[in-house]
């Protein structure tokens, strides 16, 4: 069997009002240990449009404190899971996260973002009856294996800017 992956912990603040969920870090991310740090993968051009501010061109720590800054937090459902490469279909035998109690730990939380399929099919599930609280953006995946055209993708992550102000 592949290693248990395990991701990292949540980009957050007590200003956070949208919460970006992925599933789990992929092998480049994990190695490097940074958010989405596989250069094909699209989030963070996904995520400058979302915000209006060019946080791709930034290193990565300046990315999370722009993150930061525009009230955008950075998690993933699942805590760690036994996986072969990194693709979502491979995950196994996942550790979800506590998404709920993140949630209601975030006083202007006002809305929740799913990078892709699999966050949104596992965060649904562990936000149960509390999705209700909150606005919920179903999003194409930013990874590189989602094949879907950016330019399809960026009027559903520009859906997050709605909720910043």
């Amino acid at each position: 069997m592949s290693a248990r992956k395990h991701a990292f912990p949540p980009v957050v603040d007590e200003h956070t009002r949208v919460l970006v969920l992925g599933s789990l870090p992929g092998e480049r991310s994990l190695a490097e240990q940074r958010y989405y740090a596989h250069p094909q993968n699209q989030f963070w051009r996904l995520i400058s449009a979302a915000a209006g501010r060019d946080i791709a061109a930034l290193d990565y720590d300046a990315r999370l404190a722009a993150l930061i800054e525009a009230r955008i937090g950075l998690w993933d459902v699942v805590a760690s899971a036994e996986r072969k490469g990194s693709t979502d279909a491979a995950i196994r035998e996942p550790e979800v996260r506590d998404i709920a109690a993140l949630a209601a730990s975030l006083p202007e939380l006002r809305a929740i973002a799913f990078n892709g399929g699999t966050a949104l099919k596992h965060g649904l599930r562990q936000l149960g009856q509390n999705a209700s609280r909150f606005a919920t953006i179903a999003l194409s995946s930013s990874s590189a294996l989602h094949t879907v055209p950016m330019a399809e993708k960026l009027p559903q992550w520009q859906r997050i800017s709605d909720y910043l102000t």
